[in-house]
């Protein structure tokens, strides 16, 4: 017999944006967190540099507004940018409440830059922020009754009723189960589609579920082309992609080659602290120029214990695979990082779909346009988590009894060949890689997307005979939103921010958004 739940409100997703959102709620709700692993485990937890925020006299938000808008290369929404960076302090505070302690010089925050800042405004807690604040706002949650946290539990599809979303399908990992989560009102929070792609910064659970569940439910999903690529991911084979900060480069250093001699100045005047996107095609040309596995980072010049102090992780973790950073270059390898577009939604994060809401990655609120600059996601994260709360707790929730049919599974029957979910899963991402990677052209995007379209079919074919499981879940999400990227890079006859198309180097003196329906 399926089980069924009942919530006011279901969170899917426990990364920064959905435990904030959940700890901005009424405590007269009652809350249900769905995390796909285990409630620490997400993009959140692992980002290293800091959170961006006007906190210095020598900073404005018009600075910082304008920084924004011009990394985002004309497709920022400045209502939206607006919006997020004057709640940027607001943020901060909220943080600090929850019980993270930012890094402080002289009883002042300790700024650091980055990538497309013009002043020192990225808050930090060492090179460990992330952890920091998802560990801290997990300890808030834990504190509240009327949160629930449901773990290895991942969604299947949106409960759609007339237009209006009431929960969802959700596949209960620990005993293969489909359960029925139903809620008055939903939030998509489930992080990007980094895993579309063979190399990737993030953890396992950036699948593009939200995206793909939000589009199979009739979301509009725009500019999913703006893959961000993260220049600089440790390259050992051992270490899975392990993030090198931005804030290294942020504090002096260089992007060199094997022999040693730097390469940013032929770029950009910025050298290394231009913009994710420039950098990322620098290494990927320096490489593909000169035959190379890897370029290097090099921080090995400057005092030793204030590389230790500053990065205590990176300094430990590579030196974990023998690398001492304090006297040897970085090897590095650009990865995907952060999917720019998503699910389309208004600065209360509400979707085009009555009852839907889509917070921090999974979402598109127009603040990072065609590229974003280091350290607004985690704003993002924290400004739309409560805006999007606020908003839920302004209204007269339902009160009804609703009631969905349960998960009919009496029709399917267990898969005895894994081996194929496997290989398209890894076929996949080998063929956005190669061909939907950081540089593009035409002859390689229809290719994709006819090969992509033949795995979709296979996949389809796959899901309606067989019991769903996490990983035939997750291969049909990742192949509906690479199909989503791809239709979105070939609609776009330009070069702009992260979408770089040999076929079309110039950028159009317009900047439009590329938006996808079903």
């Amino acid at each position: 017999m399926s089980i069924k739940h009942n919530f006011d409100v279901l969170i899917i997703g426990s990364g920064s944006s959905g435990l904030m959102s959940a700890l901005q709620l009424s405590k007269d709700l009652s809350i249900a967190i769905l995390a796909k692993y285990n409630t620490l485990e997400s993009c959140s937890y692992y980002a290293q540099g800091g959170i961006s925020a006007v906190l210095d006299a020598n900073d404005d938000f018009e600075c910082h507004i304008q920084d924004t808008l011009k990394t985002g290369e004309g497709l920022s929404n400045e209502e939206s940018t607006r919006f997020m960076v004057k709640k940027s302090p607001d943020a901060i505070k909220s943080l600090e409440k929850n019980g993270v302690n930012f890094t402080s010089d002289s009883n002042k925050y300790h700024l650091t830059t980055e990538g497309g800042h013009s002043k020192r405004r990225v808050a930090h807690v060492a090179d460990k922020t992330g952890q920091s604040i998802q560990t801290n706002l997990y300890k808030s949650v834990l504190k509240r009754k009327n949160i629930t946290i449901f773990e290895n539990y991942i969604s299947i599809d949106l409960l759609i009723r007339n237009s209006s979303c009431f929960g969802a399908y959700v596949l209960n990992k620990k005993n293969d189960q489909v359960e029925n989560f139903i809620a008055h009102k939903t939030i998509l929070a489930t992080g990007g589609a980094s895993k579309a792609y063979l190399y990737t910064s993030n953890p396992d659970t950036s699948t593009g579920d939200g995206i793909a569940m939000a589009y199979n439910a009739g979301c509009n999903i725009v500019n999913m082309e703006f893959t961000q690529f993260h220049p600089t991911c440790l390259y050992h084979p051992h270490a899975k992609s392990f993030l090198i900060s931005e804030t290294l480069r942020g504090e002096g250093a260089k992007l060199v080659l094997p022999n040693g001699k730097p390469f940013m100045h032929k770029y950009s005047d910025k050298k290394e602290l231009a913009s994710r996107d420039i950098v990322a095609r620098a290494i990927d040309a320096e490489m593909k120029i000169n035959g190379l596995e890897c370029v290097y980072l090099d921080i090995s010049f400057k005092d030793k214990e204030w590389i230790k102090k500053l990065f205590p992780t990176i300094y430990k973790k590579c030196l974990s695979f023998g690398i001492d950073i304090c006297k040897q270059t970085i090897p590095v390898v650009p990865a995907s990082h952060y999917t720019c577009g998503g699910v389309q939604v208004n600065l209360n994060g509400k979707t085009n779909i009555n009852n839907l809401y889509a917070i921090g990655e999974v979402a598109y609120s127009g603040v990072h346009g065609a590229n974003r600059m280091a350290s607004n996601s985690l704003l993002e994260c924290i400004v739309f988590a409560k805006s999007c709360a606020n908003d839920i707790n302004k209204s007269n929730l339902a009160k009804e009894h609703l009631e969905f049919d349960c998960w009919d599974a009496s029709k399917f029957h267990q898969s005895k060949e894994k081996v194929v979910v496997l290989h398209l899963w890894y076929e996949v991402r080998r063929i956005m890689w190669n061909f939907v990677g950081i540089v593009r052209n035409n002859k390689r995007l229809h290719y994709a997307k006819q090969r992509i379209s033949q795995i979709q079919n296979e996949v389809n074919k796959y899901y309606w005979l067989y019991l769903v499981s996490n990983d035939l879940i997750e291969l049909r999400n990742l192949v509906n939103v690479s199909q989503i990227i791809i239709k979105s890079a070939i609609s776009r006859h330009e070069s702009r921010g992260l979408h770089y198309n040999e076929d079309y180097p110039e950028k159009l003196d317009k900047a439009f958004d590329t938006i996808i329906k079903k």
